[in-house]
């Protein structure tokens, strides 16, 4: 296939699947090796990005995305009608954190570094659709383990989970020592 047409036909499954297409579904469907699906994909983004065009096409993870332009996203939501996503709470976005930099991780995991119950802000962040099940840990009571989503990704303008600013994680099983908090009486 021509690197035009190949280019043509990522546009037109994009446009008309409406979600991430993986490129190994996308180099299936057009019958064409994954490195020049990629290729023709990134080319496509790169003509739209420059030419600052209505819709882009994104690249999360493995896989790309057709969507309107982030600059038109007022006269998207005039046109639709539609009211902006709900903003996250405090305690849903530090839960969010949380199963961003550790995933897999389960609800007793974040609980234990937020130091609070975290059952409700995890409900909402799976009705949001920013994570999703990831399987159970394999230890007494089988928790569910949570990871991001696709949606995750898309909803930070982030392609991949490697973009995410670096941070010092806690590790689990090592002792931490706490700052001394002056007893009741005693001069501080």
């Amino acid at each position: 296939m021509e690197p035009e047409e190949l280019q043509r036909a990522i546009e037109a499954i994009l446009f008309a699947a409406g979600e991430r297409m993986d490129i190994t579904r996308l180099s299936a469907a057009l019958e064409t090796d994954p490195k020049d699906v990629e290729a023709a994909a990134d080319e496509l983004a790169n003509r739209y990005a420059f030419e600052r065009r209505g819709i882009r096409i994104l690249k999360l993870e493995k896989g790309y995305q057709m969507v309107s332009s982030g600059e038109m996203a007022d006269f998207v939501t005039k046109a639709l009608e539609t009211r902006k996503p709900p903003k996250l709470s405090s305690s849903q976005l530090e839960t969010l954190t949380i199963i961003a930099y550790y995933q897999p991780a389960t609800k007793a995991m974040v609980e234990q570094i937020r130091g609070v119950d975290s059952a409700y802000s995890v409900a909402a962040l799976l009705n949001k659709k920013l994570i999703e099940e990831a399987g159970r840990l394999n230890v007494p009571g089988r928790p569910i383990q949570y990871r991001t989503t696709p949606d995750f990704l898309r909803t930070f303008g982030l392609s991949s989970l490697e973009e995410l600013p670096p941070i010092e994680k806690i590790t689990f099983g090592e002792p931490v020592e706490l700052p001394q908090q002056p007893q009741s009486g005693e001069e501080g």
